[in-house]
């Protein structure tokens, strides 16, 4: 199929294809069951995880893709979905997921150069989500599911830990993808937590961690210094001579919600 196509990947298109079906097979399989569930799957390719995830008991699988290359292979499984499969093409940045029947999960994937501002678009809209279950570079894996105070916390841990719980659910090595990218991937598991901050808190916090980890070998003082620095901070009672990577979730909301 993808000498058929000429689907080789493109770097400008963050493209590492999984094709080896024990791996995507694996990957559907942590996901649990899928029976009743409608599946959203970002940057399919040529649709090696999409295969997976037809084999198992979702409802549906909506594949949204921006290579229109990719688009014509992925209508080749669309024809023989029985109607459990829709390929749309365009950028999933613009596309409202939650237009897709509840309950729905996303699970993907992602294109490594656009990973990043879907996460953070999906977190603002945290409870439309049963889960995600994303493939990113291990890097970012490890800062999505950070700990306060390590090396690899900051404002991608805040964020996604302020609305779902989080965990690494499967590593991968470079060789698992076509071509093999430079670094090794892993699946994060994001789960909507019940108490989640309004979407008016979620918005002022993420502002408030763009300053802070903007300039996280800095007091937060010096950091916050254009939200209120000392001030803002006195507010809520936080040592004002503390580095970011020092607060947890918690200290950020409040501060947030004190803007």
């Amino acid at each position: 199929m993808i000498a058929r196509h000429g689907l080789d990947a493109k770097k400008s298109l963050g493209q590492h294809f999984l094709l080896d079906p024990a791996i995507t097979g694996r990957i559907a399989a942590v996901a649990g069951g899928l029976a009743g569930r409608h599946v959203i799957e970002v940057g399919p390719g040529p649709g090696g995880l999409t295969r997976a995830l037809l084999e198992s008991d979702a409802v549906s699988v909506l594949a949204i893709e921006l290579d229109r290359r990719a688009i014509a292979a992925l209508a080749e499984l669309e024809a023989v979905s029985d109607g459990r499969l829709r390929v749309i093409e365009g950028d999933a940045r613009r596309f409202d997921a939650t237009s897709v029947p509840a309950p729905r999960q996303i699970i993907a994937n992602l294109p490594y150069n656009v990973a990043t501002p879907l996460l953070v678009g999906w977190l603002r809209q945290a409870g439309e989500w049963e889960q995600m279950l994303l493939m990113f570079q291990l890097e970012v894996a490890q800062r999505i599911c950070a700990e306060v105070n390590s090396a690899a916390y900051g404002r991608l841990s805040v964020l996604a830990q302020a609305v779902c719980s989080t965990e690494i659910a499967l590593r991968l090595p470079a060789g698992a993808f076509s071509p093999p990218p430079k670094v090794d991937s892993a699946v994060v598991r994001l789960r909507p937590l019940a108490d989640r901050p309004p979407p008016e808190l979620l918005a002022r916090l993420e502002k408030v961690t763009e300053a802070a980890f903007g300039q996280r070998r800095k007091m937060l003082r010096g950091s916050l210094k254009s939200l209120g620095g000392e001030a803002l901070l006195a507010r809520v009672g936080i040592d004002a001579e503390r580095r970011a990577e020092t607060h947890t979730t918690t200290e950020f909301l409040k501060i947030a919600d004190a803007l």
